[in-house]
């Protein structure tokens, strides 16, 4: 193991050091950890807002009225953290390069908010409503769908803040803005020095926008999820899908993008049917057809702390951790961890765009994708019922319930979160050693 991690230390570190000095990857950093509050926050509530099987224990109209009471607290932060994100990231850089820094983050937003769809498209499947045509697309503009402003957004935001931020910069050199005279306020003057360089920031991107909307996808963002998703559909069911389509998710995450949306929207359809199988097949005490279904991947893959399964990395970092960056990280972590809203570890660690961490994130839910498989298909675990476990139960009592209250599920989620910790272990052990001697470096 100290081998191992040796030659982690010689290979990655030397790596992991260049790519710490990139500016871009540095903004990166910090943008997500100007966010890294709000996301919190959201966090917290989405879990309150949604304890596993509160909904049995009140009323249908108790519930709802806990939960739109609730909901704006992540509404307002979790669903539109790649406004903050892209605020970050705009502002960060643009303060290494010594500019104005509130500019770079103001025009990053105003620059993604261009190129993003303002329109929302809807079918009304009952009756006329208002005048409006069942059974037919209605659209309304001048309106943005908040799923373009959290993590569906986040690829295109992060693209748009490094571009929108660099124009500025490069505008500003030109020294391509309005001189006022000494006499007149700094606030004043600093305004009316970022106006030249803004205007042609977002008059970029104004272009940019018209020549898309002559095209079939609209929108450039319309365009990156075209092109995202439409491979995806070629793929099926079974194992090897299922070994892609979570090695997909994990490699979506590790760029900014939220991979189970991305992959979830054509698979879920697949894994639903597949649920629905079992289920017929439990109810009517008959073989269970399929291995793979939702609750295979909610269960026994997301639902162990979330994508990449990072309960068992908050659990690492308890065993592991002696920097206090690291520590820290694991305290916020661990409480919405255990209801599997990984957020705040996915973006406090980080992972995006970690080259510390791209090794085990990518490995080791895949993995568990076989161990969990083939236990299943050999016979030591029975195959998920097809009843659905709320996602926010905590491991453990998830596997219990998805297998048909078969304790060999939660003991499969057990040595699946054994096999993750011990695939992360090394790994963690870098990582916490660099900021280790950083913090120490930092002290003296």
């Amino acid at each position: 193991m100290n081998r191992f991690m040796d030659v982690l230390e010689n290979i990655l570190m030397p790596i992991a050091e260049k790519l710490n000095n990139n500016r871009y990857l540095t903004a990166l950093r910090n943008g997500f950890m100007v966010a890294l509050p709000f996301i919190i926050f959201g966090s917290i509530f989405v879990v309150i807002a949604n304890l596993p099987f509160l909904d049995k224990l009140v009323s249908e109209e108790a519930w709802a009225a806990y939960q739109n009471a609730l909901g704006p607290a992540s509404a307002s932060t979790l669903s539109l953290m790649g406004l903050f994100v892209i605020i970050g990231i705009g502002y960060k850089l643009t303060e290494h390069y010594k500019g104005e820094a509130i500019y770079g983050g103001t025009v990053a937003i105003a620059s993604f908010l261009i190129l993003t769809p303002q329109l929302i498209e809807f079918e009304i499947t009952s009756e006329i409503i208002s005048g409006l045509e069942s059974g037919v697309m209605h659209s309304v503009g001048g309106v943005i769908p908040t799923v373009s402003l959290g993590a569906q957004g986040m690829f295109l935001g992060i693209l748009t803040a490094f571009v929108s931020a660099e124009l500025y910069r490069f505008f500003v050199q030109k020294n391509w803005t309005i001189k006022m005279p000494a006499g007149v306020p700094g606030a004043v003057s600093r305004s009316f020095s970022a106006l030249i360089p803004i205007t042609l920031t977002l008059s970029t991107f104004l272009i940019v926008r018209i020549i898309f909307s002559y095209t079939q996808f609209n929108t450039l963002q319309n365009l990156i999820y075209t092109v995202i998703q439409e491979p995806l559909t070629a793929l099926g069911s079974g194992l090897p899908a299922t070994v892609v389509a979570v090695l997909l998710i994990q490699l979506f995450w590790f760029f900014g993008l939220h991979g189970q949306i991305i992959v979830n929207s054509v698979f879920d359809p697949i894994w639903y049917t597949l649920n629905n199988q079992n289920l017929a097949a439990y109810q009517a005490g008959e073989i269970l057809p399929n291995i793979v279904t939702k609750q295979f991947i909610d269960t026994f893959i997301v639902g162990i702390g979330g994508s990449g399964m990072t309960l068992a990395v908050i659990l690492g970092i308890f065993l592991i951790g002696r920097s206090r960056q690291l520590k820290e990280i694991g305290k916020l972590s661990a409480p919405s961890g255990i209801f599997n809203v990984n957020e705040p570890i996915i973006f406090g660690l980080p992972i995006i765009m970690n080259p510390l961490v791209i090794i085990p994130w990518l490995i080791a839910p895949v993995v568990i994708t076989f161990v969990t498989y083939f236990s299943m298909a050999s016979g030591l675990v029975p195959y998920p019922s097809g009843v659905i476990v709320p996602w926010t139960t905590p491991a453990i009592i998830s596997g219990f319930l998805a297998t048909g209250n078969a304790w060999q599920g939660a003991l499969l989620q057990l040595v699946n979160i054994a096999i993750v910790l011990v695939i992360w272990w090394p790994f963690l052990k870098v990582m916490d050693k660099q900021y280790y001697e950083n913090e120490k470096k930092a002290q003296s």
